[in-house]
């Protein structure tokens, strides 16, 4: 599978454009790489591997209840392309602060949040590939003040140009499966209300503003998977603009599974965007 991945991926990169570069952080999907492969690789393009030295990944827990953040129990995570190594030092560093449970290895395995980042991040990072670590961290459904908390604690890591963020999240999932059926009418066929809506939290995500986007989700309920790790990216850059750094979010691409038109459809979408500081 490894040289038919790393065909896709490059395939995918190549017909894109880096206009973000050196992307801080990223939010990007995590789908099956059919359905968001050529939307992530908007985000993943804006990854400059020649200062990158430390990924952490955030990805949103599907299958386990947990009302705090997790750490792996591994050493390695495997790919296709490469292993990547998780760094032991800065889990030390989170370890202490109490703040954090284990996966065990179960949901580790279940989990693709964080899984279907691990292969992109091999490819825009393999010019470099002995030269980094990866921090995976496993968001639980936090409440805003825990969003908060861990928002601090991760800025002083977002501080450094040396760390990137991956932020794992698929949008809104649409449809009687996913139990979510907003539709507004006045903006036509059904994918288009949900483009409208998913336009409008980006539109939010991109002011940066932890509050306006819980209560963007407190009204529209929408299924964002990765609305944790959103808030705790949110967060985090909350509290080093307080300390007057400049930074600025843009998303760069959008893309749905398919096009819903009646109510026994389905679809979920994709948004790609990098976060740059100035």
């Amino acid at each position: 599978a490894g040289p038919q991945l790393n065909a896709q991926l490059e395939g995918w990169l190549s017909q894109v454009q880096s206009t973000k570069r050196p992307a801080r952080a990223i939010i990007a999907p995590h789908a099956g790489y059919t359905y968001c492969g050529s939307c992530a690789a908007h985000a993943y393009k804006q990854v400059d591997p020649n200062i990158t030295r430390k990924v952490f990944i955030l990805g949103p827990s599907h299958h386990v209840p947990l009302s705090r953040c997790a750490l792996s129990s591994v050493d390695i995570y495997r790919t296709p392309l490469y292993d990547l190594r998780i760094d032991q030092k800065i889990y030390g560093e989170l370890w202490k602060t109490g703040m954090f449970e284990r996966m065990s290895l179960q949901t580790d395995e279940d989990e693709h949040s964080i899984e279907m980042h691990l292969p992109y991040t091999a490819k825009a990072m393999e010019s470099h590939k002995d030269e980094f670590t990866i921090i995976p961290v496993l968001v639980g459904a936090l409440s805003e003040s825990k969003e908060q908390e861990f928002g601090k604690l991760f800025s002083k890591y977002l501080a450094d140009p040396s760390n990137l963020f991956v932020v794992s999240s698929d949008f809104c999932h649409w449809g009687q499966r996913f139990r979510y059926s907003y539709y507004d009418e006045s903006q036509g066929e059904i994918y288009r209300s949900i483009e409208h809506l998913d336009k409008m939290g980006m539109s939010i995500i991109e002011q940066l503003d932890p509050v306006s986007f819980s209560n963007y989700l407190k009204k529209y309920h929408n299924t964002i998977c990765g609305r944790h790790p959103i808030g705790v990216l949110l967060n985090a850059i909350n509290e080093l603009q307080k300390n007057g750094m400049n930074m600025s979010f843009s998303f760069l691409n959008y893309a749905q599974s398919s096009q819903c038109r009646n109510w026994q459809d389905s679809s979920v979408s994709y948004a790609a965007g990098a976060l740059m500081v100035h």
